[in-house]
């Protein structure tokens, strides 16, 4: 088993989505075959309404004892017809397998795991993370074909999505999830403990965005999450991808028009900041009464249900009543016109962060401290 002082894992299950991936599974699997230093249990493959040969091909996989693969083939009805739907069956099924003590990892069907991917899933677990989102992005060949004008967008965007990450890992640290780390979470890699998953639900059984929603889940349920770059898989960057709002439906989108506004997750620098500071101050409230009107009034929201919600909810939910119901953290979208002044502020929010957080800046300078001597 894999362990840490507070946990044992018992078996890893890995649960895939599928419908007519004849071209990606066994590419998907042969990449699981090949994982080292550590070992695959079960593999769950849920193929639904799928025309092509994909259940023949996946058979047809070399797989490596004790790992053994498990096939569940459904035709379902066309509004449940979706990778929401068939990710959480073949979770479910995965859970059923390995129970609380073990380990599920997800990926896509046409997702190739670096040879590492489940060994350093299970390391982030056993450093005490409660669920693990890996970094996910595309494939050589997808992405040359891919318009430039597309990845320079794309390059900027994640600039500022970096910065604001900076901002809220600054203002609101997290122990479990220190820098360096990422934004992402894609269905294509995220590992979860057996209990964790049981404890928030399972996996949304959603259209679009299961993958969103599931950390959003754990989120509510406190759970220790962890944003690791060493967990890499590489996709495809194909245009004809089923799942609503997924990677393929967000290349197809910008091909045909540029987006008027970033990532609905990015917001003004500004209020990036605030968010991420009355995140911090609401974790202090919890054993700093003395915080909460001050906190109250400038979320404007009443004090006494505050300390209600904080008393009875997790951080988690007493957060998303608090960014749900405070008029002060209302959403803002950020046009892609005005990228460049929310660069320009993030970076100096950053800047300034940084020298905040700089031990030399309580220090005495050299010639002072060696006067003092």
């Amino acid at each position: 088993m894999w362990m840490n002082r507070n946990q044992k894992f018992g078996p890893v299950a890995v649960a895939i989505p599928a419908r007519n991936e004849a071209a990606h599974i066994g590419a998907c699997l042969a990449a699981l075959s090949q994982q080292t230093n550590a070992r695959i249990d079960h593999i769950v493959l849920c193929v639904n309404n799928t025309t092509d040969d994909t259940i023949r091909i996946a058979r047809a996989v070399h797989l490596p004892a004790p790992t053994t693969l498990h096939v569940i083939e459904c035709e379902l009805p066309p509004r449940f017809a979706h990778a929401g739907q068939a990710r959480r069956l073949a979770m479910e099924k995965a859970y059923s397998l390995v129970g609380d003590t073990g380990v599920l990892l997800t990926t896509d069907a046409d997702g190739i795991a670096d040879s590492n991917w489940t060994q350093a899933n299970l390391a982030a677990l056993c450093a005490g993370a409660d669920a693990v989102a890996g970094w996910v992005d595309l494939d050589t060949e997808s992405w040359h074909r891919i318009p430039l004008k597309l990845h320079e967008d794309d390059a900027r965007e994640c600039a500022y999505d970096a910065l604001c990450d900076e901002i809220h890992a600054r203002l609101d640290p997290d122990p479990a999830d220190p820098m360096p780390r990422h934004t992402q979470h894609s269905g294509a890699s995220i590992a979860v403990s057996g209990h964790l998953y049981r404890l928030c639900g399972g996996m949304p059984a959603i259209n679009h965005g299961e993958d969103r929603a599931f950390i959003a889940a754990l989120r509510l349920a406190d759970a220790r999450i962890r944003h690791a770059p060493e967990c890499h898989v590489t996709v495809s960057g194909r245009t004809e991808g089923r799942a609503q709002g997924g990677m393929a439906d967000t290349i197809r989108r910008r091909l045909s028009a540029p987006d008027p506004y970033l990532d609905d997750r990015l917001e003004p620098a500004d209020l990036c900041a605030k968010r991420a500071r009355l995140r911090q101050t609401l974790r202090l409230c919890r054993t700093n009464a003395g915080l909460l009107p001050s906190f109250a009034r400038e979320t404007g929201l009443s004090p006494a249900v505050l300390g209600q919600v904080l008393a009875t909810h997790s951080f988690g939910q007493a957060w998303a009543f608090v960014e749900r119901e405070s008029p002060a953290l209302t959403r803002q979208k950020v046009p892609v016109a005005d990228l460049p002044a929310q660069m320009r502020r993030a970076q100096d929010i950053c800047d300034e962060l940084r020298l905040q957080d700089d031990p030399r800046r309580s220090q005495p300078p050299a010639d002072l401290a060696e006067a003092a001597d």
